[in-house]
């Protein structure tokens, strides 16, 4: 079968696609969109085809575990997570291992994309009060959950359904449940000890986006009380991750009216104490987020607002102020503009006065705690030169965290049993986050990554083209031609091409696209079948080399700041040590 001139049209269109994500700064989804789009011109694909991306079920899964995700970080799930199961590791190394080896073992009896939309906040988190580069972080928790599944013929949907046509040619029972960690397991190894060693050079050292904007904020004073029922009293402060906060430092702690300065990591916190910190604005909203610490600002427990509709709000004042010449515990701000005053910078300096005693001076920034419709009330006052609500300063849910962990607890379950589908049990999950009130219907809207969701949705449309054209087919047919009488040269050369067409189409289009062709292969060699099944199923899900490969890659794309070079660089090897343990290990563990 030769290629047709709409196939070479498809794979130049691919081929210029790639090029521009790896050698351009463009985005990801402006580029395959556009390339979606050119085929659309070219009449290769119609409309139909071209848009059936957007009706896919596991691109609308990614979408809906997006607003399951959001709940769990507004909750507090995300923080608990992060705390209580990964620990304090001492450095990246120690991070990596602690992260990698749970993933995988979860990954091997759940569907490994709830697991990464859940781990992705709390590894965020986990990284910032560690002080550690989430980019050396997020691609690793995807690759643990990719190569997670291929621990089991549950870890993933391609195993199964591989398994299912196994059985439908074969007559045989198939695989049973932990065959496949023969080969599963040796390959999670290999992952995680390649990655360990090796990712200091080939992952890039970016912090998160929203880490680089808050480097040069300006800087407060923030009095922070330990609750009385804080689960945070009869811990040290190092213990309590108090120590090491990014942008923030402890400066001192008041213990009834009893100044302990030079805090050192073992002091042990109280009930009742005033912990006294300096740092940017970004940390001030960390420490809020802190399950049993409140701001100790008196004014702020007056304010009407109910605690779950405030948000922190910076303002600049302006000459027209009318309170100028007064301190700020004379000026009744609270009464004036249901706001609380809970720390000032000036000229981007902290001021270390007690707020109460200040005298504000035009140019000076507070930070306020109010309600939320504080900005659109004073946005145009003249008594103020700016007002900016602070992004994601709304207080964590904290009474919601039992609630919103069983949901998720629910969605996993049901899928991992079979008692819905993932996309199912992520709408429904969603619902109950919402009707539950764990998450507001606004940040369900905006918690969708609509970047990830483009580019999974041009990816499907790219793939579709692939295979109508017949250009997957014909280069499939002429590569296992060329080693057609070596049963070890047909299983290299089937890992290489079901994780080449992995890289441009879904893993679960590549892996039955090349299925039917390992069938003809087995019966020219007249060889078992068995070991070219499993190897496609492994092949499937070595979806190192680029984002769009596997869509728990496209989940950690935004967050980790990676660009599209960035899979390559480490994705590339790792695939090659997969194929390579793989084709030593199968032939041993299946015979031909």
């Amino acid at each position: 079968m030769a290629l047709t001139p709409e196939a070479f049209q498809t794979l130049a269109v691919i081929a210029f696609c790639f090029g521009l994500l790896v050698f351009s700064r463009y985005p990801a989804d402006a580029i395959l969109v556009a390339g979606v789009a050119l085929l659309t011109l070219l009449n290769i694909i119609t409309a139909e085809e071209a848009l059936v991306g957007m009706s896919n079920e596991g691109m609308a899964t990614v979408a809906v575990l997006f607003v399951v995700a959001r709940g769990l970080a507004q909750t507090g799930v995300v923080g608990w997570v992060s705390n209580s199961l990964l620990g304090r590791p001492k450095n990246t190394a120690a991070a990596q291992l602690r992260l990698m080896l749970p993933v995988s073992a979860m990954s091997t009896v759940l569907n490994n994309t709830p697991v990464v939309a859940m781990m992705v906040p709390a590894v965020a988190d986990w990284a910032k009060r560690n002080n550690l580069n989430v980019s050396q972080l997020m691609m690793p928790l995807s690759y643990a959950a990719i190569v997670g599944g291929t621990c089991t013929l549950v870890g993933s949907s391609t195993n199964l359904v591989i398994n299912g046509m196994l059985t439908a040619h074969s007559g045989d029972t198939g695989l049973r449940m932990f065959d496949l960690a023969w080969v599963g397991v040796p390959c999670v190894i290999v992952v995680t000890a390649f990655t360990i060693a090796f990712s200091r050079w080939l992952l890039p050292h970016r912090g998160e986006k929203d880490q680089q904007l808050f480097g040069d904020a300006r800087e407060y004073i923030v009095e922070m009380e330990i609750e009385s029922d804080s689960p945070l009293v009869g811990k040290s402060i190092e213990e309590a991750g108090l120590r090491q906060l990014p942008g923030m430092f402890l400066v001192e702690i008041d213990r009834d009216g009893r100044l302990i300065t030079a805090v050192a990591p073992n002091e042990m916190l109280l009930a009742g104490d005033h912990l006294i910190f300096a740092g940017d604005v970004r940390s001030v909203v960390d420490l809020k987020n802190i399950h049993g610490l409140k701001v100790a600002e008196k004014q702020v427990f007056k304010l009407n607002s109910g605690a779950h509709t405030r948000c922190l709000v910076e303002v600049v004042i302006s000459r027209n102020f009318p309170q100028l010449g007064k301190s700020i515990k004379d000026m009744r701000f609270r009464n004036l503009y249901s706001a609380a005053i809970i720390a000032v910078a000036r000229d981007g300096e902290r001021i270390k006065t007690k707020i109460g005693d200040i005298y504000l001076k035009p140019g000076d920034t507070l930070l306020l705690e109010t309600h939320d419709r504080f900005v659109n009330q004073q946005r145009y006052s003249k008594n103020f030169l700016l007002v900016s609500e602070i992004e994601n300063s709304r207080p964590v849910r904290h009474e919601q965290r039992n609630l919103a962990a069983a949901i998720m607890l629910a969605m996993v379950i049901s899928v991992a049993v079979g008692f819905l589908s993932m996309f199912k049990a992520a709408l429904l999950a969603a619902g109950l986050m919402i009707l539950t009130r764990c998450i507001k219907v606004q940040d369900a809207r905006e918690s969708v990554n609509w970047q990830v969701i483009l580019v999974i949705a041009a990816s499907i449309g790219l793939g579709g083209a692939l295979e109508k054209t017949g250009a997957a087919t014909v280069i499939a047919e002429t590569m296992i031609g060329l080693t057609a009488h070596s049963p070890v040269g047909v299983l290299i050369t089937l890992f290489v091409l079901t994780a080449a067409f992995s890289a441009v189409v879904s893993n679960l289009a590549a892996a039955v696209l090349i299925f039917p062709i390992a069938i003809a292969a087995s019966q020219q060699l007249d060889v078992n079948l068995l070991p070219f099944a499993v190897t496609v199923m492994i092949a499937a899900s070595a979806c190192f080399a680029t984002p769009i490969g596997y869509q728990t890659n496209l989940m950690v794309y935004g967050p980790g700041n990676y660009r599209f070079g960035d899979f390559m660089k480490i994705g590339l090897p790792l695939t090659v040590m997969v194929g390579i343990t793989t084709v030593l290990v199968v032939p041993m563990v299946w015979s031909f």
